[in-house]
């Protein structure tokens, strides 16, 4: 009998043993790569059912492939080089491609104290250029801004930090980042001044809700994650007082990874503020949006 309540005993041991490897297991290991993964943008395509007055598309699409520089895995320090390009078809006779953006950019990043925090700091500062491949004059004959071959030019550098967390009782990883970006003027087009905002704050905050049971070896995706992002535009432009709204812009995505894709998922989004598409900046969007998301983050 007691031969029994022994083994019973050992058996429970072991099980608990086993949960407690589980929750362990259950808590994402970041390192400095995933980090910048969350903070690059994310590649994407929208179908053609936006809601809201953004010019009828039959896409808008994201591209943005990221290469690392790095001494080794374990390193503090490293850098990310990308080509993003950004490209809107229109749904018009020939379904013409206007204006991309193109957005080149490299961004150094330093992870403060441990190289593996469940809560920690990371310092990042940021190169771009950002331009539409075009070089007609920037108005047309009436006076308003070329938008179809007017030249948009414009190099800024961006620098902040970003804030990691983990929430159990969620079991969500949290990020949340601040940072200031600066488009000095001699370093846009003069065209450009007063118009085209060369001082913007950005705080952005993602929740990534993890699965309950965690795989190993680091792959393992988000169920779905949530990411809200706002500008504000600080520098003196179109004589906007300073509190003025016009000056808020914000961006709201949900994204849901069925178990049923492996590096796709699906997204809804929501803006409002200035459009992004380079040229076209002095318009102002209100736009739900749906598409295809390559979220490739692995905790």
């Amino acid at each position: 009998m007691n031969k029994k309540l022994y083994i019973l005993i050992l058996m429970n041991l072991v099980i608990l043993s086993l949960e407690a490897q589980d929750t362990t297991s259950s808590i994402p290991q970041l390192d400095l790569a995933k980090i910048a993964q969350v903070n690059q943008s994310d590649s994407y395509i929208t179908f053609p059912t936006d809601i809201g007055n953004l010019e009828p598309l039959m896409f808008e699409a994201n591209v943005n492939p990221s290469f690392i520089i790095r001494e080794r895995k374990e390193s503090n320090l490293m850098a990310v080089l990308t080509s993003q390009i950004t490209i809107r078809m229109y749904n018009e006779d020939s379904y013409p491609v206007k204006t991309p953006s193109y957005i080149p950019q490299i961004t150094f990043y330093y992870l403060t104290g441990d190289k593996n925090p469940a809560n920690g700091y990371t310092l990042f500062g940021k190169l771009a250029h950002h331009s539409n491949g075009q070089d007609g004059n920037f108005y047309d004959n009436n006076g308003d801004i070329n938008l179809q071959d007017g030249n948009f030019a414009t190099n800024f550098f961006e620098l902040g930090l970003i804030k990691t967390s983990f929430s159990k009782p969620l079991n969500a990883s949290k990020f949340f980042k601040s940072s200031f970006e600066v488009h000095p003027r001699s370093w846009m087009l003069d065209k450009m001044h007063g118009r085209y905002s060369g001082f913007r704050w950005h705080n952005d905050f993602l929740a990534y809700k993890l699965p309950t049971r965690m795989g190993h070896g680091g792959s393992v995706r988000a169920d779905f994650s949530v990411k809200l992002e706002t500008i504000w535009l600080i520098d003196k432009i179109n004589d906007w007082d300073t509190f003025n709204l016009k000056r808020f812009n914000a961006r709201l995505t949900f994204y849901y990874h069925p178990k049923f894709l492996e590096e796709i998922g699906f997204f809804v989004q929501l803006y409002h503020g200035v459009d992004y598409y380079n040229i076209y900046f002095e318009h102002r969007l209100d736009v739900v949006r749906f598409g295809i998301m390559t979220e490739l983050l692995r905790f």
